[in-house]
This record gives C-alpha cells, sequence and structure tokens, in this order.
C-alpha cells in the first residue's frame, strides 16, 4: 500500500521519536518535529488513515500512537536514514579484536564486539564447513546394525547408526570402506552423493544401498558437529524495558537464547541472503518476542558464505546505527577468517 509523501514524512518523525523516547507520539508533537506546514486537524486525519491502514496502534492509557511491526517494517525498508559510520575509525577500534590465533577466539570476540558497539546482544552463527572427511570406517556391531566412524581433516571423530537390511559380513564392510576412502577421501559428502550414482554400477545393489547410507548420515553428522551458536550480552537486554518489563517476552526471550533451535533457524534463513536483513517480531514467525528485532548479516570465508551475524534487540532500537554496525563487523570477521 502507496503513503504519500505527506503520510510517509509523519509515520517517519513519529517512529523516530517513539525510538528515541519509547512514549506514544500525539499529533501536536508531530506538528513540531515533522517539519510540515500542516494543521493539527490535518495531522490528526492522516493520523487516522495510518493507524486504519495498521501502520501506527493508539494505546488505551495514551491520546499519542506507536509504530506497529507493520509500521517499523515500512521505516527500515524504505524511510530510514542510515548513518554513516567512518570504517577505518570502527575498523580501528574491531581488527585487534578481530585478529587472534584461532577462529573460536575470534568468532566469540565478534560477537562482544556486537554486543558492545549496540549495547544490545551480539550473536555469531559458527562456520559451516563443508562436510568433507578424511577417512571412514565400518565396525559390526551386530546383525544388520552398523558403527559408522568418520574422521574429519582436523582430526575431529563423528560416530553415527546404520540400520541395515542387509547383514553384511566384516570383509564387506572393509571393501566398502577402502572403496569410499581410496575414490573419495577429502571430498565432501555432498560431491560424494553426486558421484556415488554413476560410479557404483559395477558394484552390487546391496553395497551400493550401505555407502549411500554412509553418505546421508555422515553429512548429517558433520553438519551437527559444526553448527553453533555463539552469544555475548544476552544480559543488556534486561535493561531494556520493553523486553523486561513483560515476564512471558522475557521467557520466550531466554528460552531463545538456551534452546538456540528457532535462533539457528533464523540465522539460517538469513545466510542464504546477500546484505544486511532485518527481522520484526510480530511480523516474522521467525522472532518469537514481539518486543524483538534481529539485524543480520552473512559474511564470508574466500569468498564463500559461511555463517551469520547479527544483533539482537527490541524492536525500539536504532537501527540507523545498528544496521552500520553489524555490515562493517560482517565485513571485517569475513576479512579476519580470510586471513587466519
Amino acid at each position: 500500500m502507496q503513503l504519500d509523501s505527506r503520510a510517509q514524512t509523519l509515520l517517519k518523525a513519529l517512529v523516530e521519536r517513539y525510538i528515541a523516547d519509547g512514549q506514544p507520539v500525539g499529533s501536536r508533537a508531530l506538528s513540531k518535529i515533522s517539519g510540515l506546514d500542516l494543521s493539527p486537524a490535518t495531522i490528526r486525519n492522516i493520523m487516522a488513515d495510518l493507524e486504519e491502514m495498521g501502520f501506527v496502534a493508539s494505546p488505551h492509557t495514551s491520546a499519542g500512537r506507536v509504530p506497529t511491526p507493520r509500521g517499523y517494517r515500512v521505516f527500515v525498508d524504505t524511510l530510514l536514514t542510515v548513518q554513516q559510520i567512518d570504517e577505518t575509525t570502527v575498523e580501528s577500534k574491531l581488527q585487534p579484536r578481530l585478529h587472534t590465533a584461532s577462529q573460536q577466539k575470534i568468532i566469540a570476540n565478534a560477537a562482544q564486539v556486537l554486543s558492545s558497539l549496540s549495547q544490545f546482544a551480539g550473536v555469531v552463527m559458527t562456520p559451516r564447513h563443508e562436510s568433507v572427511f578424511q577417512q571412514i570406517e565400518f565396525l559390526r556391531l551386530s546383525e544388520k546394525r552398523i558403527l559408522l566412524v568418520i574422521v574429519a581433516p582436523n582430526g575431529d571423530v563423528q560416530n553415527r547408526l546404520l540400520l541395515t537390511d542387509v547383514d553384511y559380513t566384516p570383509a564387506q564392510l572393509v571393501q566398502a570402506a577402502n572403496y569410499i576412502n581410496q575414490h573419495y577421501a577429502g571430498a565432501s559428502f555432498d560431491d560424494v552423493r553426486a558421484r556415488l550414482q554413476g560410479e557404483l554400477r559395477q558394484l552390487r545393489d546391496d553395497m551400493t544401498r550401505l555407502m549411500q547410507a554412509a553418505v546421508e548420515a555422515g553429512s548429517d553428522a558433520m553438519a551437527e558437529s559444526s553448527d553453533d551458536v555463539v552469544i555475548s550480552g544476552e544480559r543488556n537486554l534486561l535493561s531494556v524495558t520493553d523486553l523486561a518489563s513483560n515476564m512471558t517476552s522475557l521467557r520466550k526471550l531466554f528460552d531463545l537464547f538456551e534452546q538456540k533451535t528457532s535462533l539457528m533457524q533464523l540465522l539460517d534463513v538469513s545466510s542464504k541472503a546477500s546484505g544486511v536483513q532485518i527481522f520484526i517480531g510480530g511480523e516474522s514467525q521467525l522472532v518469537p518476542v514481539d518486543e524483538m528485532s534481529v539485524v543480520t548479516a552473512p559474511y564470508e570465508v574466500n569468498g564463500r558464505i559461511v555463517g551469520t551475524l547479527g544483533v539482537i534487540g527490541p524492536t525500539r532500537m536504532a537501527y540507523e546505527r545498528v544496521i552500520p554496525i553489524v555490515d562493517i563487523t560482517a565485513k571485517l570477521l569475513s576479512s579476519a577468517l580470510s586471513h587466519s
């Protein structure tokens, strides 16, 4: 739904004022801060139209209005003026913290940087590595039960139980493992899956099924071992009145941090998009708390997107500041990991 220029100006002024002080904004205040030469009656009519369209709402206790999730969405998508942050100044503060010996420390520092600069919670999804393996083994546990042992290039070991239709002999298991190790060691399970179909026709069908089952289980195992989220500054959100004043919202918020499942889903979705993404509570099903927003950006290693980082805060956050913080941190993290 298109808004004319006057409605856009008033909506922008209302959202900015509400973000600044958290109080419902009345027509009198809007006439002063909007810069428009309009009568109070005209402003009231425009605000009534905005309310009817679902962009603002009137709390029962006030004559003023507050932005709705839909109003925030229009604001961040079309009306927001992002602050120009001096990247060199930010880099001078961040670079020392993002260049350390270990990748794990770099990730943790990035989450801390996001939290300290935004004063909210910083979150980083750890890099998703391709599910590459160095070696696999099959161990016969009992009839039709096989333990798949996967050794990653860094030495990490993952185990998965395979339930098969065929009772394989130890010799058959050795033969299958040798074939995979000789032909595919150092490749990703995704590559092996694609190549298996055309390259295993010379083997018996039951051996092919074993190898395909191993590839599926191995891919799942490696993915599970690499998916994690680093969070910093959760306690900052306890001082945010919009979030902490409602016990139900607070409980949902800390369930999000503890369980991490929906947070992983949100970060995974944003890793498939380019640039900064904004998820607003009450509008996005991925955000479990109506008063919460998440600003995210993907980051890369050597040109390939491997994860996402972001800031978790209230819907009433200074998006014009948080967006460049997230954007610049993603670029610096990409650079640090690519050269680590």
